[in-house]
C-alpha cells in the first residue's frame, strides 16, 4: 500500500469518516491485486451497483458485506479499517478503533484489534442493548469465533439451535453457517469477540 489511511473514529465520530476511509482502501486493495468490479463482485457476491457505490462512499457496508469483500481479495475487515498489525508491535489508541456496527438502540460493535492478510485473527468488543440483534449469513469455510460475555446474558444463534451464555460464560462456535447475536435480556450485554477466518 502506497498511501496509510488513518481512521479517527472516537465514540462520538460521524459514521461518514469510517466509510469513507473504508471505501478508499477497498479500492487500494482492489486496485493493487489488479482485480476488476467485475471479478470481485463475482468473487465476493455482491452487486458491481453496489461496489460502485461503496467506492464512491455513497453507501454503508455492514460487517457481513465487509467480510465477504475482504475473503473475497485475500485480506481481512481489519486491512480495510486500519487497525491489522504491523511488523513487531502496533499500537491502537481509543481514538483510532473503529466502530463498525451501531444497534438501532445504541449498543455498539468495535473493532479492537486485528491480523492483516489471508489467515486473520480479529478482536471486537461488543455491546448490544435489549431487543438488539445481529445477524451475520456466515463467513468463509471453517471461521471460528471465540466469545466472553462480560456482562448480562447473551443469545447466541448459529443454524437451528439457540445457546445462552450468560455473564463469566464463553463458548466457542464455527461461524461459517448463518448465525446471530441478541440480547433477549433486560440489562445490557457485553462482551468480546475473536474471530478466526481464513479467507485464502
Amino acid at each position: 500500500m502506497t498511501k496509510k489511511v488513518n481512521l479517527v473514529t472516537d465514540a462520538g465520530a460521524d459514521v461518514s469518516i469510517v466509510n469513507e476511509a473504508v471505501s478508499l482502501r477497498i479500492k487500494q486493495y482492489r486496485k493493487q491485486k489488479k482485480m476488476s468490479l467485475d471479478e470481485l463482485s463475482r468473487r465476493a457476491n455482491v452487486s458491481k451497483g453496489m461496489l460502485v457505490e461503496i467506492e464512491g462512499c455513497k453507501a454503508n457496508p455492514s460487517i457481513a458485506l465487509l467480510c465477504r469483500l475482504a475473503a473475497a481479495m485475500g485480506v481481512s475487515v481489519a486491512d480495510f479499517v486500519d487497525v491489522s498489525t504491523q511488523p513487531d508491535v502496533h499500537i491502537i489508541a481509543d481514538t483510532e478503533i473503529p466502530e463498525l456496527w451501531k444497534g438501532d438502540k445504541g449498543g455498539s460493535a468495535r473493532l479492537l484489534a486485528g491480523s492483516g492478510g489471508p489467515d486473520m485473527t480479529e478482536l471486537w468488543l461488543w455491546e448490544m442493548q435489549p431487543g438488539e440483534k445481529f445477524e451475520s449469513p456466515g463467513h468463509s469455510s471453517g471461521t471460528l469465533e471465540l466469545l466472553h460475555v462480560q456482562s448480562g446474558t447473551l443469545t447466541l444463534g448459529v443454524k437451528e439451535s439457540l445457546f445462552q451464555l450468560k455473564a463469566g460464560f464463553s463458548a466457542t462456535a464455527r461461524t461459517d453457517v448463518p448465525h446471530f447475536y441478541e440480547n433477549q435480556g433486560e440489562i445490557t450485554v457485553n462482551f468480546i469477540m475473536t474471530v478466526n477466518e481464513k479467507t485464502s
